[in-house]
């Protein structure tokens, strides 16, 4: 197990004394919550964005909502007190959970132990920051086969986790996360609205996503102030998708034309794309970013690149413009 220290903030609000563990003693419910974390010392932190579910129906609803069986493999971010983590092991599937909080990974196995004995040897658990985890990391996503995202992601860093996740594993082939309502809108947001940005387009060059549900607050401990949602996201069949040398240049370029959303094409990207490329493109270049599809923005970076390729007789050297552009270019959460 990978080892990295993370302080623990001071004790949080419990759950009511009065709430009952689930029928089936195999998952948890608020008294137990309450119990374990006591026993370990922990307490939900604002730094790591967690609220535990305290609601068992909750967690058996993501599970089918992520089409979890017992063949299928599966990684949870944050599995926090174990409440996903058994729903998960429950159908059978075998899991890694990355848990980023010390005394939660330590105590996750013995919570397993506890509550669901026999699925100990289906739940690895390793102690790491899920958005530097790679392969090397968990060398059992390392060789090719598919597996599954299924996750109460950390709220405050959920979209940075799961387009690392996606780049650096290019078998996580789908995933069911809950996250902040609003962060569920913009992942699933399409061309044209409002809260369509650098997330929802980045996800698109990856796959499809939708919103799959709300949750309610009163699932959580403690309560979050804001409401929280599902996303079910599968990515492109082998051979349909994008051309994974192309992303840091589409992705540079989706960052400069977000960077200045309400600006034309046109003026947004006057140093990024060179004349002739939204022509050759077959892209109006007063539209706005914002109304461009993902299919539309690798069309304008290979034009640029085509153009660049053309006028310096080195590919190596090309998307140089784009890539130098827009540092501040944002990955809205």
């Amino acid at each position: 197990m990978d080892t990295q220290n993370a302080p623990i903030a001071p004790a949080d609000a419990a759950p009511a004394e009065n709430t009952e563990t689930t029928e089936t003693g195999h998952l948890l419910g608020a008294a137990d919550i309450r119990r374990i974390a006591q026993e370990a010392g922990v307490s939900p932190t604002k730094k790591f964005g967690q609220n535990f579910v305290i609601d068992p129906g909750t967690v058996r609803r993501i599970v089918r909502e992520a089409g979890v069986t017992a063949e299928t493999e599966v990684m949870e971010v944050g599995p926090g007190l174990g409440s996903l983590t058994l729903a998960i092991l429950e159908t059978g599937a075998t899991m890694t959970a990355v848990e980023i909080d010390p005394p939660l990974a330590e105590r996750l196995p013995d919570t397993v132990a506890e509550f669901m004995p026999e699925a100990s040897d289906r739940l690895t658990v390793v102690l790491h920051d899920a958005l530097t985890v790679t392969p090397a990391d968990v060398p059992q996503f390392a060789g090719g086969r598919p597996f599954r995202l299924v996750a109460n992601l950390p709220y405050n860093v959920a979209t940075p986790i799961v387009l690392t996740l996606l780049e650096r594993f290019g078998n996580l082939d789908s995933f069911l996360v809950m996250v902040q309502k609003e962060v569920a809108d913009r992942l699933a947001a399409a061309p044209g609205s409002k809260i369509y940005g650098t997330p929802s387009v980045k996800l698109a060059w990856y796959g499809t996503a939708e919103r799959a549900g709300v949750i309610g607050r009163n699932v959580f401990w403690p309560a979050p102030n804001v409401d929280s949602a599902l996303v079910r996201f599968r990515r492109h069949p082998a051979g349909e998708g994008y051309d994974p040398a192309e992303r840091k240049t589409v992705f540079a370029l989706i960052d400069a034309a977000f960077g200045q959303r309400r600006k034309t094409l046109h003026a947004a990207l006057k140093k990024t794309v060179p004349a002739g490329a939204f022509e050759a493109a077959g892209i109006d270049p007063t539209r706005r970013g914002e109304t461009l599809t993902i299919d539309e923005f690798v069309r304008l970076a290979h034009a640029v690149r085509t153009m660049e390729d053309a006028d310096s007789g080195n590919a190596a050297g090309s998307g140089n413009a784009i890539n130098a552009v827009n540092e501040e270019g944002t990955d809205e959460q």
